[in-house]
């Protein structure tokens, strides 16, 4: 009798625990529950995508155009919505595409500007430079002010014994101070150096002036290279979406092939199917090669995705004797020749000069006591003070006729730049008229196109290749055109 109660009460007391237990356990899984519910976000069912009635080799993606936005779709890359047939399937609720953001070609050319650039930088440098020099050559007109202070100390007496030998007397006397002590301020004002200063302040003042000619080049080198890098991205996404376009055509016309007639894929169409493969394979590397590029230049995050909103077309009125004139008066290269011109006509004049004498104005405030015999305690004093060197050897006149032989060099040099400028002017403007014309003949070709792709199916793959390939000519035209007139305002002095 005792055996089976006692039995019964311990079954009881583990019953008891395990339905404790089970409580419990219920009672924190439901908190967590509940917790993460409230945490984490609703997310949508993912629906099975339907079943594909297409051998597996056939199986080929469709490719989104660049006509809205610019963005770029692999042709390896799953896209978020699926067009074989099947419903939508969204991967991940939290993923987000990086965003778009759509820029013109004035912004980009300015936000370039505000980076900074390394050769700017530099030839702003050079200007500084130059200034300062100059400054500072212009400073040797006013006189030269200083002060000199001395204090000594002897160790014996200075000054000789003075005898008087019919006394008999020797009498010390005391010319030299054994302690002594002397302040000089003084004023130096040069005269006949004046003359070659004002040379000097020419080829200063030239020097100048070619660095300021030579600082606008880093500024339209970076604008040229954002033109160029954002037109060639531009080609790059419109070779892009022609390249999509001939592979959905080959795709349909393969699909429509099998679909008729028996299942597979024949080595032609499997040839056609590699072929538009790679064809949008490289044209999406190049257009994310040139994104980054541009990126790089406006010094943005690599991965910005840009939407290049297309330039109105340029517009120039230039005429070639307009284009001349300026040329010659604010090339470069013309302005760099005339300097140089000008500084050796001054370098000859300063060679002539070494035959002058230099004479110097001074004068100045003493307080000493080291000569207190022979002159007084505190005494001012004015003056001048000349040198001549008389002969030399034939130094100077060495000098002047190389001078002389320079300047005339520099001289000739002047014509000859101007001369060649014009003739660089002249082909620039040739090829400038030949590329607007280009550009203009591109931009009525495809305007022609567009009024035949509005009259026609919109979903026709060939059409839209065909527009997309004539509008790739004509921004290239139009490329071809802006830096033809680029380099004639480099010409022009960038006027």
């Amino acid at each position: 009798m005792f055996q089976p109660c006692k039995f019964a009460q311990l079954l009881r007391a583990a019953c008891q625990e395990v339905l404790l237990a089970l409580t419990a356990c219920l009672l924190i899984s439901g908190i967590v529950t509940a917790q993460d519910q409230s945490a984490a976000p609703s997310r949508p069912d993912l629906p099975l995508p339907a079943t594909i009635a297409v051998p597996p080799r056939m199986a080929s993606p469709t490719f989104s155009s660049l006509r809205e936005n610019n963005t770029v779709s692999s042709f390896s890359s799953f896209s978020a919505t699926s067009n074989y047939g099947g419903s939508s399937v969204t991967f991940n609720a939290s993923f987000a595409p990086p965003e778009v953001r759509p820029i013109t070609l004035d912004e980009a050319q300015q936000m370039a500007a505000g980076t900074s650039n390394p050769l700017a930088r530099l030839a702003a440098l050079q200007v500084r430079a130059a200034k300062e020099h100059r400054l500072g050559v212009q400073s040797m007109y006013f006189p030269n002010i200083g002060g000199q202070l001395e204090n000594l100390h002897f160790n014996k007496n200075t000054g000789p014994v003075l005898t008087l030998d019919r006394l008999g007397l020797a009498v010390p006397v005391n010319i030299i101070g054994k302690n002594q002590t002397a302040f000089n301020f003084s004023a130096i004002q040069p005269v006949t150096p004046l003359f070659a200063v004002h040379q000097l302040v020419k080829i200063a003042r030239s020097d100048e002036t070619i660095a300021r000619a030579k600082a606008g080049a880093p500024a339209a080198e970076t604008a040229s290279k954002v033109e160029t890098n954002y037109f060639n991205l531009m080609i790059a996404q419109r070779e892009l979406v022609s390249a999509e376009a001939e592979s959905r055509k080959i795709h349909s016309k393969w699909l429509s092939a099998s679909s008729s007639g028996p299942p597979g894929i024949s080595p032609e169409q499997e040839t056609d199917m590699l072929g538009a493969e790679k064809q949008v394979m490289l044209a999406t590397s190049k257009v994310k090669e040139l994104t980054a590029s541009l990126n790089d230049l406006l010094g943005l995050p690599e991965e910005t995705k840009l939407e290049l909103v297309p330039p109105e077309p340029l517009t120039e009125e230039t005429s070639m004797d307009d284009a001349v004139d300026k040329a010659v008066a604010a090339n470069v290269a013309v302005v760099e020749a005339e300097q140089t011109a000008v500084k050796a006509k001054a370098g000859s004049t300063l060679s002539k000069m070494q035959y002058f004498p230099s004479v110097s104005i001074v004068g100045g405030y003493a307080n000493q006591n080291a000569l207190n015999i022979i002159l007084p305690r505190d005494f001012s004093y004015i003056g001048f003070i000349a040198t001549y060197t008389v002969f030399d050897f034939g130094k100077r006149e060495r000098e002047v006729k190389e001078s002389d032989a320079q300047a005339e060099m520099a001289e000739l040099a002047v014509p000859l730049t101007k001369a060649k400028v014009s003739a660089e002017v002249k082909s620039s403007y040739f090829e400038l008229e030949r590329s607007r014309k280009l550009s203009q003949l591109a931009r009525r070709m495809v305007s022609a196109v567009q009024v035949v792709d509005a009259s026609a199916q919109s979903d026709n793959s060939e059409i839209e290749s065909a527009q997309a390939k004539m509008e790739a000519d004509m921004y290239r035209a139009e490329l071809e055109y802006r830096q033809a007139y680029s380099r004639l305002k480099s010409l022009m002095g960038g006027k």
